[in-house]
């Protein structure tokens, strides 16, 4: 915990220095510390594009700079800043195309046929893709970047509740779903 104040501490430092000053090194400093997380939560997002991921990712550190004066410290330096990548998210997301293709069928065929971890972790990403929309975001940002409930709902701008809810729910159907799949694997591994 005095590991994350520490940070918080040195985010609201390069913050104030950014404002102050007009740094733009102060804020090139934040960008480096959090633009690993940034991707890594719009390449969750958007199921692994990486070139879209970066140009979000781009876009959300050009928002967050033209809107620096609007932080309020009010959560983490990195919490608005997810919420902004989250934005930025769906602002492309509202604009793509209705006639999008999903993923190859072809391709997933043969990574299914390489091995049981592939297996497991493609019938993971199509069981977070049978969840709601809100589910889905809800534990992208909880489980797999490590926000808390509080610190979700400030990014995706939903009631603390409502968050809980969607994290239990959405973690009680991946169990199903997931169990039924350890079932079937097991299955093939003994016929």
């Amino acid at each position: 915990m005095a590991d994350s104040a520490a940070e918080a501490r040195i985010d609201q430092s390069l913050v104030a220095r950014a404002l102050l000053g007009n740094d733009r090194r102060a804020f090139e400093q934040l960008m480096r510390r959090h633009q690993g997380m940034v991707r890594a939560q719009l390449r969750r997002l958007l199921h692994g594009d990486e070139a879209a991921a970066d140009d979000l990712a781009q876009e959300a550190f050009l928002l967050a700079w033209r809107k620096l004066d609007q932080f309020r410290g009010e959560a983490k330096f990195s919490t608005w800043l997810y919420r902004i990548a989250y934005s930025c998210f769906l602002q492309a997301y509202r604009k793509r195309p209705a006639n999008h293709s999903d993923a190859d069928e072809h391709e997933i065929g043969q990574l299914r046929a390489s091995s049981h971890a592939v297996n497991l972790q493609l019938d993971f990403e199509r069981a977070m893709q049978q969840l709601s929309a809100a589910e889905q975001s809800v534990l992208l940002h909880c489980v797999q970047l490590g926000l808390s409930h509080e610190e979700a709902a400030f990014v995706l701008a939903m009631p603390l509740g409502t968050v809980k809810t969607h994290a239990t729910r959405g973690k009680a159907k991946l169990k199903t779903w997931l169990a039924a799949w350890n079932e079937s694997a097991t299955e093939e591994q003994t016929a």
